[in-house]
């Protein structure tokens, strides 16, 4: 029995090419014969061909942001360049690097093959394809244009990974910093102090009481690094479980977040800068404000401002304009109220708030550049108190003998 059309089969081949070398590889296709016909057509001969076998654990790559983000903007250049929809979902598929990924298209296509839409087709991938990338879509189909909104999707989506790609790569480098700077400190308290306290020990006399401290703390991690480790891991295990289970505790974080110093800027400068831009792409995709304002306010990612865009749903729909119930909140910036407000004197709310989006997505990129650039200091400051009061520690009694001397 002939496999699915929409399933694709991994095969391994061996032959002789046009110079009559021996060679060898893989190739997806549908079935062996158009495997054949494929190699064929790249003037292989082949010798012998047999389908890949499955290992006993394949590990599947997850799906990330971005890679929605690219299918998007491929299914967005098919259509634009008048490619049927289900043969769009094949050549996404095939081009599709990541497993999981192409899995993923092969299942859209199939589920669009046997008479769902496109949109009731990504519904029932509700881990991957959130109710705004599902609500656009559905506005494209029924508008009759749905190459146009899958653009739209697709600059939506890659302005907002890339935004969020900046600032984790911003964190990241310090992070790792430190965590190799924890590491050294460990190592060093475990192996290296424990050679000076026997030299000193043999001194009989009484050490500084920063050297004492620091001993003290060698002899602990001797004997309990064992519990160090439990208490670190009981403590990430519990944070993630809190913040999974407790919402009072994710809209703790949510609050903490946008008074935390530094990074409180750069956090308030991108919840703005994705509301502006949520808002401004459904607006644009002809979604009524009033279901424009629902989708963004989960798309802005915190508490705060979620409850705020809820209530400016809730005065918009009893007949305020936008900007008094933006202003009302007295959480959004002067720019972007005055800028809504000449947006709707002039019918143009949509690329007011484009905007506006693009000037604080400017300000979180300068953000960003700027608190790395401050980091680094602060990084050999922090670097400077963990190993050099180390090394302090160890070389202050020495010092003090040179002085008796």
């Amino acid at each position: 029995m002939a496999k699915p059309v929409s399933e694709l089969i991994d095969y391994k081949y061996s032959g002789l090419d046009r110079r009559k070398q021996k060679v060898s590889g893989e190739i997806s296709s549908r079935n062996m014969e158009l495997a054949k016909a494929q190699l064929r057509k790249q003037g292989l001969q082949v010798e012998r061909i047999a389908k890949k076998p499955k290992p006993l654990y394949e590990f599947k790559p997850k799906i990330k942001a971005m890679d929605i983000a690219i299918f998007s903007r491929q299914m967005a250049t098919m259509m634009k360049s008048g490619v049927p929809l289900v043969q769009s979902f094949e050549i996404v598929a095939e081009s599709a690097d990541n497993a999981t990924m192409r899995d993923l298209v092969l299942g859209l296509k199939k589920e669009v093959e046997s008479g769902s839409t496109f949109s009731s087709s990504l519904q029932k991938y509700p881990q991957y394809f959130d109710d705004l990338f599902c609500s656009l879509v559905s506005s494209g189909e029924q508008s009759g244009a749905l190459e146009t909104m899958l653009d739209r999707v697709a600059t939506y989506k890659e302005k907002s990974e890339l935004m969020k790609m900046k600032i984790k790569k911003a964190l990241k480098y310090p992070i790792a910093v430190v965590c190799v700077a924890v590491i050294v400190t460990i190592i060093l308290l475990v192996k290296v102090v424990p050679v000076f306290a026997d030299l000193f020990s043999s001194f009989g006399a009484d050490l500084p009481s920063f050297t004492q401290l620091v001993v003290g703390w060698s002899e602990w991690m001797q004997a309990k690094w064992w519990l160090l480790l439990i208490i670190i891991g009981l403590a990430i295990a519990g944070f993630s479980e809190a913040k999974k289970r407790s919402k009072g505790f994710r809209d703790f974080l949510d609050r903490a977040a946008l008074k935390a110093p530094i990074v409180g800027n750069i956090v308030y400068n991108s919840i703005i800068a994705r509301f502006s831009r949520t808002l401004s792409t459904t607006f644009a995709a002809g979604v009524p404000l009033i279901d424009a304002l629902e989708s963004t306010a989960g798309a802005t990612n915190n508490v705060v401002y979620y409850n705020a865009v809820m209530r400016i749903r809730e005065d918009v729909s009893s007949g305020q304009q936008l900007q008094f119930a933006m202003r009302s909140t007295k959480l959004f910036p002067s720019m972007a109220v005055q800028m809504v407000g000449i947006g709707e004197e002039s019918g143009n709310v949509d690329d007011m708030l484009d905007k506006v989006a693009t000037y604080y997505e400017n300000e979180v990129d300068n953000a960003v550049d700027g608190l790395t650039s401050l980091m680094e200091p602060l990084i050999m400051a922090v670097l400077g108190v963990l190993v050099g009061g180390l090394v302090i520690a160890m070389y202050l009694p020495i010092f003090q003998m040179g002085s008796v001397v």
